[in-house]
């Protein structure tokens, strides 16, 4: 859900990984805790950009294109700021685009969050660099001061501060979603400002 001066403007289905939370190495789950906008992959790149090894191939593959499962359009490279994530940067954990748009909203990924070209789009325009992701599996974590002196400068270009808030519930079909919000920016207390930008991801099981 994208909110504006108070008024929802979007909301977008996920997908989680099928293998459960986790963040060992070979696990294929989806880490827990707080993690940040390390990378962004994809500036210009034409939706359905297919990519691998974080290059764009050339190729470009419409939604639920039949036996295809790359990542595409744009990556959001993660990287995991506690114990319980640390592998996280290492093991490739990404918010991406997927052709595979019929399993977004359940459980579907190899631990990454997935979702739809166009949705993945524009949240990639709203995230800058340094951006904290929360992930939890309870309820929607408020963040530390610790957690909140981890950001990083966002570039100059960036748009309003945003807040993103991921929903996945494997419990219920389609109850998966993305949350999007502005924060009040704070004045600057030095020459750069830096960024407000979080995403949560909540993994409630019923």
């Amino acid at each position: 859900m994208l909110v504006d001066d108070g008024a929802r403007a979007a909301v977008y289905p996920v997908s989680t990984s099928k293998f459960g939370l986790g963040d060992n190495w070979g696990s294929m789950a989806t880490p827990l805790g707080t993690l940040q906008v390390a990378q962004k992959i994809g500036d210009h790149a034409p939706v359905g950009a297919v990519f691998h090894k974080r290059r764009f191939t050339g190729e470009v593959l419409q939604p639920n294109a039949p036996g295809r499962d790359p990542i595409v359009t744009r990556i959001i490279w993660l990287r995991g700021l506690e114990a319980a994530n640390a592998h996280a940067y290492s093991r490739g954990i990404y918010i991406h685009g997927t052709p595979q748009e019929k399993n977004i909203g359940r459980p579907a990924s190899y631990g990454c969050i997935r979702m739809r070209s166009s949705d993945v789009t524009e949240l990639y325009a709203q995230l800058p660099l340094g951006a904290i992701v929360q992930i939890t599996s309870d309820h929607l974590p408020k963040l530390s001061r610790a957690a909140r002196s981890t950001l990083v400068s966002a570039p100059s270009s960036a748009l309003v501060p945003t807040h993103a808030v991921f929903t996945a519930d494997p419990s219920k079909p389609g109850a998966e979603k993305a949350t999007i919000t502005p924060l009040t920016p704070k004045t600057p207390t030095g020459q750069e400002k830096k960024s407000d930008a979080t995403a949560s991801l909540r993994n409630g099981r019923a």
